[in-house]
């Protein structure tokens, strides 16, 4: 169910950057303001392998995956924290109207989003991610995922949340 909404997650992403180019607007500017959003790359797709691995058995050293705790509930709990984030990150890019971008586009500027969810976030789309992959941790509840959720955060905060608007 966890690779389901990994990828469900994702196909939004993609679908809405498609509808946006078919509208003359460059949605995926990721990488392009800051080359280091890059480190994000692997790191998602090492979470994507270890989800994988733990649902299939592919090959991954052990203590990397071996869970934190035996019970199911939070297991439950992770899997509505996704459903919530999808949920949300729908709402989210719907608030957007035609100024979603994945990325930070300094070149355009588009008048600030302030309803839908931005009224209740300044940065509601990661604010879903971060759901996301708590929720994801909850449901695989192992080493990899915790290190990596701990390293999106400080990321998300770090670069994205703290950013200073001039």
């Amino acid at each position: 169910m966890s690779v389901c909404a990994f990828i469900a997650f994702v196909v939004i992403v993609f679908v809405r950057a498609a509808i946006m180019r078919k509208k003359g607007i460059k949605a995926l500017v990721f990488g392009v303001t800051d080359k280091s959003d890059f480190v994000l790359v692997p790191m998602v797709l090492i979470i994507a392998y270890t989800v994988l691995a733990n649902t299939f058995g592919l090959p991954i050293w052990e203590p990397l995956i071996k869970p934190f705790w035996e019970t199911v509930v939070p297991g439950w709990a992770g899997l509505g924290l996704c459903g919530l984030a999808i949920i949300g990150f729908i709402l989210t890019l719907v608030s957007f109207g035609d100024s979603f971008r994945v990325g930070i586009d300094e070149k355009t500027t588009e008048k600030l989003v302030t309803t839908g969810m931005f009224s209740i976030s300044r940065n509601p789309i990661y604010v879903c991610f971060l759901l996301f992959f708590t929720g994801l941790f909850f449901i695989h509840r192992n080493s990899s995922l915790r290190r990596l959720l701990f390293c999106l955060f400080w990321r998300f905060t770090d670069r994205y949340c703290g950013r200073k608007d001039s």
